[in-house]
C-alpha cells in the first residue's frame, strides 16, 4: 500500500514531469545537432556552365569564345547534411574563367562550382564532376561589311507605282568570328506586310543576316553595328499623256482637211503628282501647214521634264500629216518687187520671173491666174550690204483667202550703193 502511494505521488509530481521532459528535449537535441552534422553525399544534375571573362578577352586580346559544348554540368557535392540538403542545382554555378587565354585555339578549361554566399564551404567538397571539362572554341574577331537587301511585301494603290526600295544605310557592319562571319553575304529587310501605300511609304525595321543561297545565317555570336534599318518604297503616280502636235494653218489648209496620225500617240509616264496633274498633252512639234505639198512625216524625240519617268520606255514618235481635199499648181510670177530699200542703196530685181506652186481646191486653182500673185522681196535685214543675195519673198495672191504657196521662196537681188547726180552751176547770159 505504501508502495502505491509512493508511486502515485511521483506520477502525480509535477517537478518529476519536468525533469522527464528534459531529459526527453535533450536526447532529441542530441540526435538531430549529430544527424545534421553528419556527412552526405549528393548529385546535383543540370548546375548551369557560366563563361566569365569574356569582357576582358575581347577588349584586350580581342578574343571570342564560341562553341561551348555543353551548357550544364553534373556535380557530386559532399558535406554536412545541413548544408547539402538546403542545395539545390538552381543555387549552384559552373564557373569557367576565361580572361587569362592568350590566343585563338580549341581549350578545354576545368570550372569551378559556385555556391550561394550564404553557404560555408569550408566543409563541402566536390567529389565528382561530369563532364570533369568545358570544352568551347577561342576565335580571333573580325568585322564584314554586307549590303542590305530586301523587298516591299505589301501592295501599291491603283494609279501608282512603286521604285525599287531604298535602304539607309545600305550596308551593315557585322563583327564576330571568321568562321561565323565567312557566311554572311547580305542582310536582307522585308518590311511594308499589309500596307497599302499610294505615297511614298518609310519604316525603320530590323534584319536578316542571310548566306549567299537565301538561308538565314547563324547569329549566337555575331553582333551587327545597328538593329534596324530604314527602308523607304517610294511611290509615283502614273499617267498616260496623249502626244500631239501644233498645226499653223495656211496655203488653203486647215485643221478640217488635215489629217494627223503619231505612232504612238501616248506614253506612260510616272512622277510627282503635282507635275503630272498640269500635263494633259506633250507638244512633239509646231509644224507650217505651209511647209509642204500634201504629206509630211517626220520622228522626234518625245519631250518630258527629267524629275518623271518614262515607264512606256518609248522615247520617240512619228508624225505622220496629209492634207486632203486639196490639189496644187505652179504658175509664173512676173509681178515682182521689193519694198525696204535700205537709205542710200539701190536694188534690182535680176530675175524677171519665179515659179510658184499654189494650194487650194480645184476650183480655186482653175479660176486662179498668174498676174494675181506677188512675190515681194524685204530688205529691211540688208542694210550696209552691197552685192547680189536671195532674200526670201512673201507670195500675196489678190483675190482670194484660201490659197496659199507651198514651201518657201527667193529672188535674187543685186544692191548698190546710190549714184550721186552733180548739178552744174546755171551760166546766165
Amino acid at each position: 500500500m505504501e508502495k502505491r502511494k509512493l508511486r502515485k505521488s511521483i506520477l502525480d509530481s509535477r517537478i518529476f514531469w519536468m525533469i522527464v521532459s528534459l531529459l526527453g528535449s535533450l536526447a532529441i537535441w542530441t540526435y538531430v545537432i549529430s544527424t545534421e552534422n553528419s556527412d552526405v553525399t549528393q548529385i546535383f544534375r543540370g548546375v548551369q556552365v557560366e563563361i566569365v571573362g569574356e569582357d576582358t578577352l575581347r577588349s584586350a586580346k580581342n578574343l571570342i569564345v564560341t562553341d561551348v559544348d555543353t551548357s550544364s554540368v553534373r556535380v557530386e557535392i559532399n558535406g554536412p547534411r545541413r548544408i547539402v540538403d538546403a542545395l539545390n542545382s538552381e543555387d549552384l554555378i559552373a564557373q569557367v574563367d576565361v580572361s587569362k587565354l592568350t590566343r585563338a585555339a580549341y581549350a578545354s578549361m576545368k570550372y569551378k562550382i559556385i555556391y550561394p554566399n550564404n553557404v560555408d564551404t569550408r566543409n563541402v567538397t566536390e567529389v565528382r564532376y561530369s563532364p570533369e571539362t568545358v570544352n568551347f572554341t577561342v576565335s580571333m574577331m573580325n568585322t564584314v561589311t554586307v549590303p542590305v537587301r530586301g523587298a516591299y511585301e505589301g501592295s501599291v494603290a491603283a494609279g501608282f507605282t512603286a521604285e525599287a526600295p531604298v535602304f539607309e544605310p545600305s550596308t551593315v557592319t557585322v563583327s564576330g568570328p571568321e568562321a561565323y562571319l565567312k557566311d554572311v553575304a547580305y542582310a536582307w529587310v522585308g518590311f511594308g506586310t499589309g500596307v497599302t501605300a499610294e505615297s511614298s511609304y518609310q519604316t525603320d525595321t530590323p534584319f536578316i543576316l542571310m548566306d549567299s543561297e537565301g538561308n538565314a545565317v547563324n547569329t549566337e555570336y555575331l553582333t551587327p553595328a545597328l538593329d534596324t534599318v530604314s527602308a523607304t518604297l517610294p511611290i509615283m503616280e502614273m499617267k498616260n499623256i496623249p502626244l500631239a502636235v501644233e498645226l499653223i494653218e495656211g496655203s488653203g489648209a486647215t485643221t478640217a482637211n488635215t489629217k494627223v496620225t503619231i505612232t504612238p500617240d501616248r506614253i506612260t509616264l510616272a512622277g510627282d503628282s503635282a507635275i503630272l496633274a498640269g500635263m494633259n498633252r506633250i507638244v512633239l512639234s509646231t509644224i507650217s501647214l505651209s511647209d509642204f505639198r500634201s504629206s509630211f512625216s517626220e520622228t522626234y524625240t518625245i519631250p518630258f521634264d527629267n524629275s518623271l519617268r518614262n515607264l512606256s520606255g518609248i522615247t520617240e514618235a512619228k508624225v505622220d500629216i496629209e492634207i486632203v481635199g486639196l490639189s496644187t499648181a505652179v504658175y509664173t510670177v512676173k509681178n515682182l518687187s521689193m519694198i525696204n530699200i535700205p537709205d542710200g542703196m539701190e536694188a534690182d530685181i535680176v530675175s524677171e520671173s519665179i515659179d510658184v506652186e499654189i494650194r487650194g481646191t480645184e476650183e480655186q486653182l482653175e479660176a486662179l491666174k498668174a498676174e494675181s500673185i506677188r512675190a515681194v522681196a524685204d530688205l529691211t535685214d540688208y542694210k550696209g550690204s552691197t552685192g547680189t543675195f536671195m532674200p526670201t519673198v512673201k507670195i500675196y495672191v489678190d483675190g482670194f483667202t484660201d490659197v496659199g504657196p507651198v514651201g518657201s521662196y527667193t529672188v535674187p537681188v543685186e544692191i548698190r550703193e546710190a549714184r550721186v547726180v552733180e548739178h552744174l552751176p546755171e551760166v546766165h547770159a
